[in-house]
């Protein structure tokens, strides 16, 4: 009897469905995904308390989406576009980086440059060279595992005038965000996220977070919020790791001069200079006089003084140490002396 009524509530929603519409209301809650309210500069309103903040930001950043990949053209499935504006969001809400323009508007900046270059725009328009800001890094986005339904507990409700397929549907994603260097090539930052979410869905309808589903969107499909909030989860991660962030050093090698794993046949990488020897404190001229009359070079009477004799022993005994025979008292002859 419970599953007669069951049915029949089911049925009168699916029918009422069709035919009832409301006024769309401004702000929908249910709308929202994780990544919700706006930004505007370094300041932020209704932001998830969850996104991790900066006081202070790391430098410029542009969003580099790679749209031929084969996980951009699966998010047709579910209706989605480019994951870049909700991104762009999420990273000037943080604060963490000032995000640059590299994307489709450069073409409506291009326009302007032009306009200004035929002469068209007013004067002071200032469109000329040397105003765009130079993005420090690039962030690039990857979804590497993204898929509806990878639980499914199968139901059926009623059972007189047919069967109703009705379904609890699982939606995982992963996601990984890259930060690359621009300036050096080099990737100084890559974190992973991870989130999923449920709905129910009647038949092809969802109810819940995916009612209209046909309509798609981030902000209106279960498999859109569930991507979002993975990224968000790799972004917060990403923050974390940059708050102690330490570059990676080679050491005594400089970067993309030769690494430590060799491979047999390479060239050998010429060896790093050596450091400078340590300017020895406090060397005066008397007391090289009295170092080299020690080590049997005829100076004379030490006195302080630079003349031919201490000249003369002082090339000689640079010569001896292979050093520029300069005949001065410099950093690297005071160092041998030292010794």
């Amino acid at each position: 009897m419970r599953m007669m009524r069951l049915g029949t509530a089911v049925l009168v929603a699916l029918g009422l469905a069709g035919c009832v519409s409301t006024a769309p209301k401004v702000g929908d809650d249910g709308a929202k995904t994780t990544v919700t309210g706006a930004a505007g500069g370094a300041s932020a309103q209704n932001t998830n308390s969850q996104i991790e903040r900066c006081d202070r930001p790391f430098g410029t950043v542009a969003l580099v989406e790679n749209q031929e990949s084969p996980w951009f053209l699966t998010l047709r499935e579910y209706k989605l576009g480019s994951t870049v504006p909700v991104l762009r969001l999420l990273v000037q809400q943080s604060n963490c980086f000032i995000v640059v323009e590299r994307g489709r508007a450069m073409n409506n900046m291009n326009t302007e440059r032009q306009l200004q270059q035929s002469g068209e725009l007013r004067q002071g328009s200032n469109f000329g060279k040397g105003q765009m800001v130079a993005a420090d890094y690039s962030i690039t986005p990857e979804i590497i595992f993204d898929q509806k339904g990878t639980q499914n507990i199968g139901a059926v409700i009623g059972g007189w005038a047919g069967l109703i397929a009705g379904s609890i549907r699982t939606n995982e994603a992963a996601t990984v965000l890259l930060l690359t260097d621009n300036r050096s090539g080099v990737q100084v930052a890559a974190a992973e996220g991870s989130s999923s979410n449920t709905d129910f869905s009647l038949g092809g309808f969802a109810v819940g977070g995916g009612l209209g589903a046909g309509l798609g969107g981030y902000t209106n499909t279960p498999q859109g919020k569930v991507i979002v909030a993975a990224f968000v989860n790799a972004y917060n991660q990403m923050i974390q790791a940059l708050r102690n962030y330490t570059a990676q050093s080679m050491g005594d090698r400089g970067l993309g001069t030769g690494g430590r794993l060799q491979v047999d046949g390479a060239v050998p990488a010429a060896p790093a200079p050596a450091a400078p020897p340590p300017i020895p404190a406090g060397m005066s001229l008397l007391d090289a006089q009295r170092k080299l009359a020690q080590l049997g070079y005829d100076i004379g009477t030490p006195d302080g003084k630079m003349g031919n004799r201490t000249r003369t022993a002082l090339r000689a005994f640079q010569a001896s140490r292979n050093l520029p025979q300069t005949g001065q008292l410099d950093a690297a002859t005071q160092a041998e002396l030292a010794k």
